[in-house]
């Protein structure tokens, strides 16, 4: 996993050992999981509405920087549920790498 991954992972792990007063990774933390699969989902939805901005409208600094935001608030709480469930960087990155490794995977549609 890229090292701006593992640092906002270490970000996020440091906020939640270490309460910070006002802090919005120690709120999500606070309200539970529910709340953080919930933003999660937020956060996906306004992804992929920007990626569909963006196609509609291609040359849009506008689009394009929402969309880079969109994505950088769906890996930020991303990151924060993995932390939430305990599941580490490098667990997802062995997968990865081990997806990057397999040819012929194309599934079929039904």
């Amino acid at each position: 996993m890229s090292d701006i991954l593992r640092d906002l992972y270490a970000i996020v792990e440091n906020r939640r050992a270490e309460r910070e007063e006002g802090s919005y990774t120690n709120y999500l933390f606070e309200s539970g999981l529910d709340k953080i699969l919930k933003k999660l989902g937020e956060e996906e939805a306004e992804t992929l509405i920007a990626a569909k901005n963006l196609e509609l409208n291609n040359e849009a600094i506008k689009e394009r920087e929402e969309l880079k935001n969109e994505v950088s608030d769906l890996l930020y709480h991303l990151v924060v549920m993995l932390n939430e469930l305990g599941v580490r960087p490098e667990e997802i990155e062995e997968v990865l790498r081990a997806r990057m490794q397999k040819k012929g995977n194309l599934k079929k549609s039904e």
